[in-house]
C-alpha cells in the first residue's frame, strides 16, 4: 500500500499563521499535523508516500528531508497552488503506477489506530475501495453520504444547498430514522479511480470536486465501503480549531 498526502494549499482562513508555513505545517503540541499523519502512515507498515505540496513547498520538503532513517520513502510533487484540489491527485500519477493507495488530506487528523482500521476494511476482492466518515458534522460545509444496507455508497453530495437538501428529501435520500454521514476525507482507492478524476468537470458550484469523480467511480460499478471513525474526527480548518487543540489537556 501506498499513501499520497495532500498538502498543496495555504489555508486561506488560518490568516496570519500560515504566512511563513502552509496550514499542515502548523503546531500542535510541539509537532505539525503533518507529522501526526506520517507517523500513522508509518505505524501501519506504509512506508512509500507522496507529499502534494504548492504553497511554500519548501517548508515540507526540508522538515522530512531525513525522514528516510525512519523507514519512509517520501517523495514530492508541487501542484500550482491555484489549481483546484481534485486535480492535485494527478500530481501523483506516476507514484502511484498500477498499486492500491490510501489518499489523505494534509490537515485531518484521527486517533492513529484508525489507519489499520481502514486498511482492514480494504478488500480488494471484495470492494474497490474505503471512504470515511463521522457523525455531528455540519454537512453543509462538506460530503453528504448514502449508503446501503451493507454500508456501500449509493451516492454524495458535495455541500448540499437548501434546493438539493429538498431534493435528496423527495427523492427518498433524506428523511426521518436515517444516520447522515459526513466525507472524513481519508479514502482508499485502487488506481482505476484516476479515469474518473481526468473525466471531472466543473460543477454546479463552479467547482472542480474531488468527489464528483468519487461518484462516477461508484456509478460505474465500482464498490466503496464506508468506515466510520473511531474517536475524535479534527478537520483543522480554522485557528478557533486550532487553539482548542493546542490548549487541550494530554490523552
Amino acid at each position: 500500500m501506498k499513501a499520497v498526502i495532500l498538502a498543496a494549499g495555504k489555508g486561506t482562513r488560518m490568516k496570519d499563521l500560515t504566512i511563513e508555513r502552509p496550514k499542515p505545517m502548523l503546531f500542535v503540541k510541539g509537532k505539525p499535523i503533518l507529522q501526526y499523519i506520517i507517523e500513522g502512515l508509518l505505524n501501519v507498515g506504509i512506508k512509500q508516500i507522496f507529499i502534494v505540496t504548492g504553497y511554500k513547498p519548501e517548508v515540507i520538503e526540508d522538515y522530512f528531508n531525513e525522514w528516510s532513517r525512519f523507514g519512509a520513502q517520501i517523495c514530492y510533487g508541487r501542484r500550482d497552488v491555484q489549481a483546484r484540489w481534485c486535480r492535485a491527485p494527478l500530481v501523483a500519477r506516476e507514484f502511484v503506477g498500477n498499486d492500491n493507495f490510501l489518499l489523505t488530506y494534509g490537515d485531518i487528523l484521527v486517533k492513529p489506530e484508525n489507519y489499520s482500521e481502514i486498511l482492514n476494511r480494504f478488500n480488494p476482492e471484495k470492494n474497490d475501495g474505503v471512504i470515511t466518515v463521522t457523525k455531528s458534522e455540519d454537512y453543509t460545509k462538506g460530503g453528504l453520504l448514502f449508503f446501503d444496507d451493507k454500508f456501500f455508497l449509493r451516492h454524495l453530495v458535495e455541500k448540499p444547498n437548501k434546493e438539493q437538501i429538498e431534493e435528496l428529501k423527495k427523492s427518498g435520500f433524506i428523511k426521518d430514522g436515517i444516520v447522515y454521514w459526513y466525507n472524513a476525507g481519508i479514502y482508499i482507492f485502487k488506481p482505476k479511480i484516476y479515469d474518473f478524476i481526468y473525466q471531472i468537470e466543473k460543477s454546479p458550484r463552479g467547482e472542480y470536486e474531488l468527489t464528483d469523480a468519487i461518484l462516477k467511480y461508484v456509478q460505474a460499478g465500482n464498490k466503496l465501503v464506508g468506515y466510520e471513525i473511531e474517536g475524535r474526527w479534527v478537520d483543522v480548518r480554522d485557528p478557533v480549531v486550532l487553539a482548542k487543540l493546542e490548549s487541550e489537556q494530554p490523552q
